[in-house]
């Protein structure tokens, strides 16, 4: 089935309250195509918030909690998460091979594990001050592929790379290898007082091989909410009309 421009986009529920996130659930459910609930919500209201998107929504469920522990915890954590129904559930690549590896075994099949690549804030000279080799600290999508292949070796459903790095791993890893997209921001949102460092725009991020693409404050401080979602839906679809074939 052929993806519209709302299904590429994935809404952060970045709230501290239950009655936030209902809120935008009711409001955003028929123009988004899937709903990231984060460390703040999930500590907040545990597995009830699950079950909330899934009584009001017919949008998919992204668990966002980027998992990072020894192996055998991940797995456990993992198996738990398996139950919960999410469709997509986050750890980190910045581990072993062997810790992805018992994400993909905890989930059992039961919920696509994602591999965190790089955090879309971080840049070369976090990488530099964080100790790693100057290859990584001078071309950070050189750290980004050796973690994608970590998660491909192990056998995770996709990544999480922002979209500079999206089309180097589709070419790497085929189509179905899925790339996820934070730090998106359309070019009618952008302020100089932004903390992400390696952005796109949903447009770039799409014709770039990126799938689900990860828009929280664009949308969310948007006078309108729902008609920022569908400018954005539009925006998508009419980046991927202009890279069809003639």
């Amino acid at each position: 089935m052929k993806k519209s421009g709302k299904d590429y986009i994935v809404f952060p529920l970045d709230f501290a309250s239950i009655k936030e996130a209902q809120s935008h659930v009711r409001l955003l459910g028929p123009h988004v195509g899937m709903f990231k609930i984060g460390l703040e919500l999930f500590i907040h209201q545990g597995p009830e918030v699950v079950r909330m998107i899934r009584n009001m929504s017919a949008a998919r469920i992204f668990l966002d909690l980027k998992l990072h522990d020894i192996s055998t915890t991940v797995f456990r954590a993992m198996s738990r998460v398996a139950d919960l129904g999410v469709d997509l559930a986050t750890v980190h690549c910045s581990s072993s091979v062997k810790m992805l590896e018992m994400a993909v075994q905890g989930a059992c099949k039961k919920v696509g594990v994602l591999g965190v690549t790089l955090l879309t804030d971080n840049d070369g000279k976090t990488l530099s001050k964080g100790g790693f080799q100057k290859q990584f600290a001078t071309d950070p999508e050189k750290l980004v592929m050796l973690r994608a292949q970590m998660a491909h070796d192990a056998g995770c459903t996709g990544v999480v790379c922002s979209g500079r790095e999206a089309a180097g791993i589709k070419t790497r890893f085929g189509k179905k290898f899925l790339t996820v997209t934070p730090g998106i921001r359309p070019a009618w949102s952008l302020t100089k007082e932004d903390d992400q460092k390696r952005i796109t725009t949903p447009a770039q991020a799409v014709l770039q091989g990126s799938d689900l693409l990860v828009i929280g404050r664009p949308i969310r401080d948007a006078q309108d909410p729902a008609a920022a979602a569908q400018k954005v839906a539009a925006e998508i679809e009419t980046a991927l009309a202009r890279s069809l074939p003639a």
